[in-house]
């Protein structure tokens, strides 16, 4: 078995094969946009086993205060050799070079959590995936006095403005175990959706909603962020902004569209419900005290 970081554009390529292999419902970053996130605490390894690609791996600094995550991958048919085991303990490694106290991972099913579980990993988190057919969709209702909305491609410098005034709250009221921290850099360079709706007031972001569009399977779209400002909310905003990203999915050919919502943020799950969301899979966040 070889273990190694990923370095070339092939590599990444890899990398994204195996994502795909093992997590096939959920959208992966293109090369580029992998590219776009490569940072000094980040690492993307592969495990090769007699030069064939069987697994591959991230660990880097958690969007939640206190510790640092790792997700190993294997792809089925090579499983129960000890890939899992090796992946997760280099990049365990690295967490730890980092001068993290915590590791955390995401499961989705009873086995995955049983090879955590007997690592000593907790549960400590859950969050629900929502799936919805798209169909012929309805306009939005009507937005309150003085709102506007854009998209961001015609306004691409509003969303890095955005971040002081709207993102600092938004990313705050994440209904999540730990604070998230989320700086500028990243919320400039991976929180927007393409397209992105924004609501405007008095030349402001007080809301948005968006879509990323699937580029292995374009006939599906994960929902970027839904948030609406403080002072805003209960008016009707993120429904709105929602029902226009079902309407952009209709128009351009999309036959569905999932997001994924902290279980302990239940006006969102209410609103999915509402629009039309049926709840689909839980993904389990579980922790460990480092090093293992």
């Amino acid at each position: 078995m070889e273990l190694r970081a990923c370095v070339s554009d092939d590599d990444y390529e890899a990398w994204r094969r195996v994502r795909i292999a093992v997590v096939p419902g959920e959208r992966c970053d293109t090369v580029a946009e992998l590219r776009a996130q490569d940072s000094p605490t980040r690492l993307l390894v592969l495990a090769s086993i007699d030069a064939t690609v069987v697994g591959s791996g991230v660990a880097d600094r958690s969007e939640t205060a206190g510790g640092g995550f790792a997700a190993p991958r294997v792809l089925p048919e090579h499983r129960r050799r000890g890939v899992g085991t090796a992946l997760l303990t280099m990049l365990a490694d690295h967490v730890v070079a980092l001068g993290l106290p915590e590791l955390r991972a995401m499961v989705e099913d009873p086995r995955s959590l049983g090879f955590a579980e007997h690592l000593g990993f907790t549960e400590v988190d859950r969050q629900v995936e929502q799936v919805r057919v798209v169909g012929d969709e309805a306009s939005p209702s009507p937005l309150p006095a003085g709102v506007d909305v854009l998209t961001l491609d015609h306004h691409p410098s509003l969303w890095a403005s955005s971040y002081e005034r709207f993102g600092r709250e938004v990313l705050a009221d994440f209904a999540v175990f730990e604070p998230l921290e989320i700086d500028a850099d990243q919320w400039s360079t991976s929180w927007a959706g393409d397209p992105m709706y924004l609501a405007l007031y008095d030349g402001e972001v007080i809301g948005c909603a968006g879509l990323h569009v699937d580029t292995d399977r374009p006939e599906r779209a994960e929902n970027a962020l839904t948030a609406v400002r403080r002072d805003w909310r209960g008016r009707g905003i993120a429904s709105h902004l929602k029902r226009r990203t079902l309407v952009w999915a209709a128009e351009h050919g999309l036959r569905e569209v999932y997001t994924w919502t902290q279980a302990g943020n239940t006006s969102m799950l209410r609103l999915n419900e509402h629009l039309g969301y049926e709840r689909g899979t839980t993904s389990i966040t579980v922790a460990r005290p480092l090093p293992l």
